[in-house]
């Protein structure tokens, strides 16, 4: 239980800390362009610890799913070159509050504007509710966010160049740290591949079409068997020519049914000691599921499995950690996020999958997306292994911390507010406005409008928050279980 335990703090801490590098992504460029850091956060809820530095408060709180960095002025005013400062709306409620308290009778219309040409000569706009309201609140609240005389400061008036910078810098952090963990993985650990050594030797041949699970009495010794094979035996000639690997030994015994071949292999004794053994090996004819050239079964026209006739010995090959070259790294992690961009682009019918799995009788994809939670419960299983090394499990873990944040990587750049990706299209439209505009010789028409794109991030909040709870509640319901 212990070791269950401590496999999901290790995902917890992993992801705290891949979301705590990730939003250092953000905020050290934010810092050397000149934008006003407010704060710095790790998690969400209540705040556990925080300390003031200069002008940014470092702190962690409650929940480790998240964080954030504060950036003054997020939003442009609504009007372009217009100074940043508060809406009209917030004036208003500050004027009924006061006009409320003053003598008896209710506030009129001409005391409001009066009210407002004393407090800032503003001139009064309509108090507006439902979507526009929200859009006003946000740019308000934005502007709120600006000290007296620190305009300049704000992330909305950076260069288009520069807010993607500050923006993209959070998912590469994220991207960085793929490489690092699956770079361990690969470079470190090294990936199971087949070895030269014999690890199972079959009793008989059983055709691939067949419905037999064990071999009857009276079914011929496998060739392997017959020739005096054993598991634990490494081969190194066919016919006097060096077994250089399983698949090329593979390809020539399938092409060989009814052929003697010779073959030496090396085999260790329970002493210890190895000796080089001859042994006479004659594949024969059987049937195979056919695969293509990535190892995937072919099919024929009616969506069944295609057999082929080849030479077969009933042996399989023991696996090895094979470590790889720094060069398998990018492609690695490149495939990672091919995967992930899938997953996303088919992402409704991947949520209808999980709903049928969380409250009906369908089986959960286990390479389908899972919450956090269901994350944390491979890695305790993993982790609580027995039998399994310790390397294998550090490597599994490894892999998970990796996909973790290819995923988040991904997810960030989707372009849509409040993520990142959302962000970055904002600037690139925003730049794509201003090049038109300088083009046409008309004139800068200013930093674009964010604050429009408020009901977005709303409606993407409740469909993200939706998807989270279902995702938790299939992973608590019906969890995919590694060793499935």
């Amino acid at each position: 239980m212990l070791l269950y335990v401590f496999g999901i703090l290790i995902i917890v801490i992993g992801l705290a800390v891949s979301i705590a590098l990730h939003e250092i992504g953000h905020l050290v460029p934010a810092k050397l362009f000149g934008v006003k850091v407010t704060q710095y956060m790790v998690g969400f809820g209540k705040t556990i610890w925080s300390k003031r530095k200069g002008e940014t408060e470092y702190g962690v709180k409650l929940i480790p799913l998240g964080g954030y960095v504060a950036m003054t002025g997020m939003y442009p005013p609504k009007k372009p070159g217009e100074a940043a400062r508060a809406s009209t709306t917030g004036f208003l409620n500050s004027v009924v509050q006061e006009g409320a308290t003053r003598a008896r009778g209710s506030v009129e219309h001409a005391d409001i504007v009066s009210e407002l040409e004393r407090i800032g000569d503003v001139e009064p706009t309509e108090l507006r509710h439902g979507l526009a309201g929200m859009v006003d609140d946000a740019r308000e609240a934005s502007a709120e966010t600006i000290a007296e005389g620190e305009d300049h400061r704000t992330f909305y008036r950076l260069p288009v160049w520069k807010k993607i910078v500050v923006m993209l810098g959070g998912p590469v952090m994220n991207l960085i740290l793929a490489f690092v963990f699956f770079g361990i993985v690969l470079v470190g650990f090294g990936v199971p591949q087949n070895s030269t050594t014999l690890g199972a030797i079959n009793e008989c041949l059983v055709p691939a079409s067949s419905t037999a699970t064990k071999c009857g009495s009276g079914d011929p010794a496998a060739p392997a068997a017959e020739a005096g094979l054993l598991p634990g035996d490494k081969l190194i000639s066919v016919d006097g020519a060096p077994v250089e690997n399983w698949e090329a030994f593979r390809t020539l015994v399938s092409e060989s049914p009814g052929k003697d071949l010779s073959v030496i292999v090396e085999r260790t004794d329970k002493a210890g000691e190895t000796s080089k053994v001859e042994l006479q090996l004659t594949p024969v004819a059987n049937e195979r599921q056919a695969t293509d050239a990535d190892g995937n079964v072919k099919v024929d026209a009616d969506g069944k499995p295609v057999y082929e006739t080849v030479g077969m010995i009933g042996a399989t090959p023991a696996s090895e950690m094979v470590p790889q070259s720094i060069a398998e790294v990018g492609p690695y992690v490149g495939d990672n996020i091919s995967r992930v961009v899938g997953m996303v682009l088919h992402l409704p019918q991947r949520m209808v999958d999980i709903w049928n799995a969380a409250f009906g009788s369908e089986a959960r994809d286990p390479n389908g997306p899972m919450s956090v939670v269901g994350v944390g419960r491979l890695a305790g299983e993993i982790v609580s292994v027995d039998d399994a090394p310790v390397a294998a499990r550090a490597q599994v873990m490894f892999s998970l911390l990796g996909s973790l944040n290819v995923a988040l990587f991904v997810f960030n750049l989707i372009p849509l507010m409040p993520l990142d990706g959302g962000h970055i299209a904002g600037a690139l439209y925003e730049g794509l406005k201003r090049g038109i505009a300088r083009l046409r010789r008309k004139p800068d028409p200013g930093p674009i409008d964010t604050a429009k794109m408020v009901p977005i991030t709303f409606a993407v909040v409740v469909v993200g928050g939706f998807m989270t709870l279902l995702l938790v509640y299939a992973d608590l319901v019906k969890p995919v279980s590694f060793f499935e």
